[in-house]
């Protein structure tokens, strides 16, 4: 099942169409469905498609002769290519006269066991750019490497490319594509579970509920998604011990680099290099308060939505989860994940506001949005704002989101109202969401004061979906 990815397959299409050489570069975290949008792409068009593996550069090149021997000649052969070279300049040859693709998926895995690779492309694309019909595309997981070994400035392959793709994970309304049956409740729900991963959202199963789901995945041994998390690691990192002791900290509400520390009992130093790579991971990032570049007030939150539900809840079970008491495990989790969804709901109404935005129906034009806290000059307490943006020095707008079972009172509103008055803009503009709605005393008030939206969950996702 093949959904969404429009901007990705439309470029791609642009760059097809052009019957020129061009050179894409796809990147992104892994089962983000870089391979499906490739394969979706040359669907019936003249392709070859390659896929390294973790082996020798022997292995890879014997693969990569079978995949272009079996495009070129029609038939599975055992022969190979004596090079990489010698392959690469074949291929080159083929789309002189005819529109080809060439898709090395997983490139890093060859690039690493062959490390002239990257030279040879350079050297061939220079050599055949100006009346080749190829379309060559360079996938790869490794992000880190990907932007260090193609695309930096440094790189052989750098100034070659005609684009690049760094493919990102489905936003709420993308993810919510893939269920029919859901409530929408549940639905955000499932994306605060396993967030917009399209292999792990292939895991849910709309006809049960999400208690059922969640039984059936992350609290049974012989799920796929019960390892997931590990297991990625290990592919990712040496030591995967203090990484999985850093995440969980993070997960159960250590953001701050000191206590980040303390949790895990490892030196400042020490956590901050495995934070700077869990970072260049995309598997966790910084935040600083809006419109501080950088404070001491910096905190740590977990990047995405499978490993933060992973973290919070698997580790602390794993015992029981591991002798299939199940049942016991969810009763355990239950009356936290309100406070769970949370932040999960904060990220989703961020996305409505930036769609409002593209539609030019955001009474605020900002720039980015973020959450600001800090110490209040009155009452001298720490407090903070869900969503803050600004449009200029004069204008800036204010969220607050309530992930509650009851509507949303008054007292809601005075307090964003007060927390804007923190900031010298001319004009402020609030916006509360809600899970249930609002009373008629907010409500009123809301038409009263008139530089407020109330947005409830209900109405959210008939905008949005």
């Amino acid at each position: 099942m093949f959904i969404g990815r429009e901007r990705e397959l439309n470029s791609l299409e642009k760059l097809y169409a052009s019957d020129k050489f061009e050179f894409a570069v796809i990147y992104g975290k892994r089962r983000v469905g870089k391979t499906a949008l490739i394969n979706h792409f040359i669907r019936n068009k003249k392709a070859i498609y390659f896929m390294g593996v973790e082996s020798n550069d022997k292995q890879n090149l014997e693969n990569f002769s079978k995949n272009i021997l079996e495009y070129g000649v029609g038939i599975q052969a055992d022969t190979a290519f004596l090079s990489f070279q010698a392959a690469l300049e074949y291929v080159f040859q083929l789309a002189e006269k005819e529109r080809l693709i060439l898709a090395i998926d997983e490139y890093p895995y060859v690039a690493r066991s062959s490390r002239s690779l990257a030279s040879t492309l350079q050297l061939l694309i220079d050599k055949y750019k100006e009346n080749s019909k190829l379309m060559l595309i360079l996938c790869g997981s490794s992000m880190s490497y990907m932007e260090d070994h193609v695309l930096a400035y440094k790189a052989p392959l750098y100034g070659r490319r005609t684009a690049q793709m760094k493919m990102q994970p489905f936003d709420f309304a993308d993810a919510c594509r893939y269920f029919k049956n859901f409530s929408d409740e549940d639905k955000a729900l499932i994306y605060g579970i396993v967030g917009g991963t399209p292999q792990y959202l292939l895991q849910m199963d709309d006809k049960l509920s999400i208690e059922e789901n969640i039984k059936n995945t992350f609290l049974n041994p012989t799920s796929s998604l019960f390892e997931e998390p590990e297991n990625l690691l290990k592919q990712e990192v040496r030591e995967p011990a203090l990484y999985n002791a850093i995440i969980t900290a993070i997960a159960t509400g250590s953001a701050r680099m000191a206590e980040i520390s303390t949790k895990v009992g490892a030196e400042t130093s020490v956590c901050a290099a495995y934070l700077k790579n869990l970072l260049a991971l995309g598997l966790v990032q910084k935040e600083t308060p809006y419109g501080e570049k950088a404070s001491r007030k910096s905190i740590y939150a977990i990047d995405d939505n499978m490993f933060r539900f992973w973290y919070r809840f698997v580790p602390e079970n794993y015992s029981i989860i591991s002798r299939g008491a199940s049942d016991i495990a969810y009763k355990r989790m239950e009356p936290h994940l309100s406070d769970y969804m949370g932040k999960v709901f904060e990220e989703i109404c961020k996305q409505y506001l930036w769609k409002l935005l593209l539609k030019g129906q955001s009474p605020v034009e900002f720039g980015e949005l973020g959450r600001w806290w800090g110490t209040d000059p009155f009452t001298h307490s720490q407090t903070e704002i869900d969503i803050m943006g600004e449009q200029d020095k004069n204008t800036a707008l204010f969220g607050e989101c309530k992930w509650t079972n009851e509507r949303v009172d008054t007292g809601v509103l005075e307090t964003l109202a007060k927390r804007g008055q923190l900031f010298h803009y001319g004009k402020i503009y609030l916006v509360l969401f809600a899970k249930r709605g609002f009373t008629k005393g907010c409500v009123d008030m809301a038409n009263r004061m008139g530089n407020v939206m109330l947005v409830s969950y209900d109405d959210l996702v008939n905008s949005m979906l």
